[in-house]
């Protein structure tokens, strides 16, 4: 399916007037950063760009997207012949998806004519600011999780194809799981889930419930109990699935508390390996509140898939250069108050001390060589307008475990703060 009209209306309209004042084929290069880390946040997570690479192939405008256009007058005829041809045919550079960024780290940088380019915009910036800000909320919630495992259950909380691209985004950031199916289908990744409090409902009684459970997925299964009461519900369970049962779900209440008195009561019944897992409202703050008690996993809905109050990752797409008369590069920038950027083409290298930790976001223009203890950050994504830079999304999940344990640990922090690295230009 075509992504061509996942953009804004005045990116047609200036792509117009560019081809009018023969502009629209000068080379130019757009870059993806942050002024700001929002939400007082320590470090920003990459998430998306494999999204993004799928989704410039298939930014194409058809004979449906061109009725439209023309339908309702957005561009004149010959900028729908232009269309009618668009095919991306430039370079992509980028963070690899996983990695850390910080203000004014540029995640991506997009090289190409205006007219090819210019277009991409809203595509590029819809992708990465929701699954960096996905991505960046979900390691929060790991790193206050620790070793225990997190299943994301937040499908019911947001748009249906967000819910999928924050599965992923939250899998790359230290997610063990997934609730959500088309999630588990498109990219892998693990699914979990056995029922909710309406199966209990159903039936005539909570132990009724239970047996069907049990007979139906094995004693193995999670068994929620706190649809009535949950000192009977944990009764029941271990009567009818025995000390082999897997796990009972706690979602509401005190949870601390409820863990506690959950836990002694297994112990006591003698299913000392049955898990307990936590769900209801869950964020990094709750999540890390539980650390002491007896809590092996934990599932987390609606303030993964919004973020955690920061829904969007505050990113925007910038011309930063574009060719002059004489067909050199000339750098670029806005300077109105307040929203100022820097121009030129960057290049991005994170500088590392003896102990391999990081300790400075360096920024460079133009040419330059490469800084010593400098890891380069800019990969190839596209190559004249072939997607080059794939990969697993396991390959995205071990680089972002690996990247913030080279963070100093006040990065770790849940409260307000600066950026744990700083951002250097030279």
């Amino acid at each position: 399916m075509s992504t061509a009209l996942h953009t804004d209306h005045y990116e047609l309209t200036m792509l117009q007037a560019a081809l009018q004042s023969g502009a629209a084929y000068r080379r130019t290069v757009f870059e993806v950063f942050a002024r700001h880390l929002p939400g007082g946040r320590r470090y920003g997570v990459v998430a998306g760009t494999g999204r993004v690479l799928d989704e410039i192939e298939r930014f194409r405008f058809g004979d449906e997207e061109l009725t439209f256009l023309r339908e309702h007058q957005v561009v004149d005829e010959p900028t729908l012949a232009y269309l009618a041809d668009y095919r991306f045919s430039g370079n992509i550079y980028g963070y690899r998806e996983g990695d850390l960024y910080f203000p004014a780290s540029p995640i991506m940088v997009v090289e190409g004519t205006f007219a090819e380019a210019v277009v991409l915009e809203t595509i590029i910036l819809s992708i990465l600011n929701h699954d960096c800000a996905i991505a960046s909320a979900a390691s929060r919630m790991s790193n206050a999780a620790g070793a225990r495992p997190l299943i994301e259950m937040g499908s019911r909380r947001t748009h249906e194809s967000a819910a999928v691209a924050a599965a992923r985004a939250a899998y790359i950031a230290g997610f063990n799981s997934t609730s959500n199916l088309m999630a588990g289908h498109l990219y892998g990744i693990p699914t979990a889930g056995t029922a909710a409090h309406a199966f209990t409902l159903l039936h005539d009684s909570e132990q009724e419930a239970f047996e069907a459970q049990i007979a139906s997925l094995g004693p193995e299964t999670t068994l929620l109990v706190d649809t009535y009461d949950v000192a009977e519900a944990v009764r029941t369970a271990v009567e009818l699935a025995g000390p082999k049962l897997g796990a009972v779900r706690i979602d509401s209440g005190d949870l601390a508390a409820a863990a506690q008195e959950v836990r002694e009561q297994l112990d006591a019944l003698g299913a000392h390996h049955t898990r307990i897992l936590v769900t209801s409202d869950l964020d990094e703050y709750a999540i890390a509140a539980l650390a002491a008690a007896p809590v092996d996993a934990y599932g987390v809905g609606t303030s993964l898939v919004t973020g955690s109050g920061v829904p969007t990752a505050a990113l925007v797409y910038k011309l930063v250069a574009r060719d002059r008369a004489t067909g050199r590069l000339e750098a670029v920038a806005k300077r109105s108050v307040g929203k100022p950027s820097r121009g030129g083409r960057k290049y991005a290298y994170r500088m590392m001390d003896a102990a391999g930790r990081a300790t400075t976001e360096l920024i460079l223009t133009g040419a330059h060589e490469s800084p010593e203890n400098g890891v380069p950050l800019l990969h190839e994504l596209v190559r004249e307008g072939v997607v080059v830079g794939r990969e697993p999304l396991s390959a995205a999940r071990e680089r972002h475990a690996a990247a913030v344990a080279t963070l100093p640990q006040e990065a770790l922090h849940l409260g307000r703060g600066y950026a744990a690295v700083p951002t250097e230009f030279s």
